[in-house]
């Protein structure tokens, strides 16, 4: 999901079915950082093209009672010579798990 101006909430997930209308579906491995993801999210959102967007990455997935937890994971900048120290990390690194659902804000 990409959101520009903030995450979603965890609420916006809570019902099965009823996710963020503005989700984008991608296909990755866990080897991808963050870098790559934030190209695969240009592709699709012209706000991310801005030569001064920032993406901001949360995980979002149930904890042990069902209910979401939104987790910030990193920040990359929308230009590549802008780098971030979060550039490099992989879905892997910070322990993404398959079923998770990635939410990209867009500042």
């Amino acid at each position: 999901m990409h959101c520009t101006g903030g995450h979603h909430t965890k609420e916006d997930y809570a019902v099965r079915g009823k996710e963020p209308k503005d989700e984008v579906q991608i296909y990755t491995w866990k080897d991808a950082n963050l870098r790559e993801l934030t190209d695969l999210v240009k592709e699709v959102s012209v706000a991310a093209r801005r030569r001064d967007a920032r993406l901001s990455f949360a995980f979002v997935y149930p904890d042990k009672n069902g209910r979401f937890i939104v987790r910030q994971v990193g920040q990359t900048m929308s230009y590549p010579n802008r780098k971030q120290p979060d550039d490099s990390k992989t879905l892997a690194d910070l322990h993404f798990e398959i079923g998770d659902y990635l939410d990209v804000a867009i500042y």
